[in-house]
């Protein structure tokens, strides 16, 4: 499937992040791992003119290389279950899981792992990777802010260097074989993403 983005997203870091030549991360790169708990993936479309319905993933895994000297040697790999997805309707998750649309199981997941980063103010980039969903895997722009990079403040986690991002892209549905009812139903899905991860121990 072929992505679309509003470039300029989710590149926020899903801001997904900050994470680019992936290759190998410099040698001065930190290791930072998601939080779940704060990390989370949102999408809106237009239903038939008359709506536009939401939902969302949770659930994450991954790791974030930050070189805070020269991000864009930075690196981000991202990983959620497909039966993640919570849309506030049950009739209607079950439909998505569906062979209308993912035919997911349990093991199924939504990958991206960046593959270059270009640079645009002190605190944005542009992440492009490559997003996998329903076996299809498609190179995909995020429009990404570093909100935060300073030490979490209180509690169990207190010290802990944390990064904290927001991203945001636009994709065609039916790029990744779940186009069933566009255009009706909106091909182009809205993705917004925020994330924490903290440095790995």
């Amino acid at each position: 499937m072929t992505s679309r983005f509003t470039a300029a997203f989710m590149g926020t870091a899903l801001a997904t992040t900050l994470a680019f030549g992936a290759t190998t991360a410099a040698a001065d790169a930190q290791k930072f791992e998601l939080d779940a708990s704060h990390s989370q993936v949102l999408f809106s479309y237009n239903h038939l003119g008359f709506s536009t319905t939401f939902g969302m993933f949770s659930g994450f895994e991954g790791e974030i290389m930050f070189d805070e000297e020269n991000p864009a040697a930075s690196s981000v790999s991202v990983s959620m279950p497909v039966m993640s997805m919570f849309t506030g309707w049950e009739a209607r998750e079950s439909h998505f899981m569906s062979d209308d649309f993912f035919g997911a199981t349990p093991e199924d997941m939504i990958t991206f792992t960046s593959t270059g980063i270009e640079v645009t103010g002190d605190t944005t980039a542009l992440i492009t990777g490559d997003l996998t969903m329903n076996d299809v895997t498609q190179s995909v722009v995020l429009e990404t802010t570093l909100n935060s990079s300073a030490p979490y403040p209180f509690g169990p986690k207190q010290g802990t260097p944390t990064l904290g991002f927001d991203a945001t892209t636009t994709i065609l549905r039916s790029d990744f074989g779940v186009g069933n009812f566009a255009p009706a139903v909106s091909d182009e899905v809205e993705v917004q993403i925020s994330l924490e991860a903290l440095a790995a121990e």
